[in-house]
């Protein structure tokens, strides 16, 4: 076949609509907190309920606040998960059952794993005035379910320069680079920010699933508009994808290898089977030493909600 300018047009045409057949984007769900900082829920959804081990993504602001109103979460429990905090704009104080306190500023993660059990507490200082954050739960594989809890802060991330976009490789490997921050499961996270409009294409793992969510400003992934209210999903196969990031935009990459066994997650459980969700709850309610106790903190804890009568497995 002899080559010409349509071709090539042909050809773009069907990769197109193939790359296309692994692309879905749907809404976020939105929510207020505090004195008006509003989240925005990707994971779990109906329409998804996983990205890899991430099982819960909630994007928190931008949002402002007179001093003194900011975020107060007291303390509650968790299991079987990690939890990931990026911050974006603003600082806030972490405080947990095992001694650890941290307060975590811009560009900064905060890694808390539970394990077996842990609670803990998120405070927004008395003169900040900015929120504006990422947070994301990491199921933890079956071997690690019950293992000690932990808690890790990495002040610094690596940062790579290409294509016009600036990549701060959160977790995992990407660009030949690789993160500090401690998983148990294959897993990528990766922020993109550019300053100005930019269009680059991403080298992908075809055994991963993945999902794109807007922090800032616009997007477009293969021709699907990306935008701080929805969330673009590709499903396992492909090896690369097309983005557009308008100026000032910054997104937020998420893959992992579809997880090993379905979860059950609950309130701020992650469990495999519904009795230990249920213990888990009594426990707490009892004050149970398994949690632990944050005596720093002036205020009550989170009571937990009545227990479901039927649990929808994720995955």
């Amino acid at each position: 076949m002899s080559y010409n300018q349509e071709t090539e047009l042909s050809y773009s045409d069907d990769c197109q609509k193939y790359i296309n057949q692994f692309i879905q984007e749907f809404p976020l769900r939105r929510a207020e907190i505090g004195q008006g900082t509003v989240i925005k829920r990707a994971l779990p959804s109906r329409h998804k309920r996983m990205i890899g081990a991430w099982c819960f993504l909630d994007h928190a602001g931008p949002a402002s606040f007179p001093q003194g109103s900011g975020l107060d979460v007291g303390p509650h429990p968790h299991i079987g998960l990690q939890t990931f905090t990026w911050m974006i704009e603003g600082t806030m104080m972490h405080n947990d059952s095992i001694g650890s306190q941290q307060l975590i500023r811009p560009k900064q993660v905060n890694l808390m794993t539970s394990g077996y059990g842990i609670s803990h507490t998120e405070v927004s200082p008395d003169t900040e005035t900015q929120m504006h954050a990422a947070q994301l739960w990491i199921a933890l594989p079956d071997d690690k379910l019950n293992m000690a809890p932990a808690f890790d802060h990495y002040p610094e991330l690596p940062v790579v320069q290409a294509q016009g976009i600036e990549f701060t490789v959160l977790v995992g490997e990407y660009l030949n680079t690789r993160s500090p921050v401690k998983v148990h499961s294959e897993l990528l996270g990766v922020d993109l920010f550019a300053q100005e409009s930019t269009s680059a294409r991403l080298s992908l793992n075809p055994k991963f699933e993945y999902g794109f969510m807007a922090l800032e400003g616009s997007a477009s992934i293969n021709g699907h508009e990306l935008t701080e209210d929805n969330m673009v999903i590709l499903e396992p196969g492909l090896e690369h994808v097309d983005i557009q990031i308008h100026t000032g935009g910054r997104v937020l990459l998420l893959g992992g290898e579809p997880f090993e066994s379905p979860i059950l997650l609950w309130w701020n459980f992650v469990g495999r089977t519904t009795e230990e969700l249920k213990m888990a709850r009594d426990q707490w309610s009892e004050g149970h030493s398994r949690f632990g106790a944050i005596p720093d903190y002036d205020g009550p804890r989170l009571e937990a909600p009545a227990f479901p009568d039927r649990m929808r497995p994720s995955r």
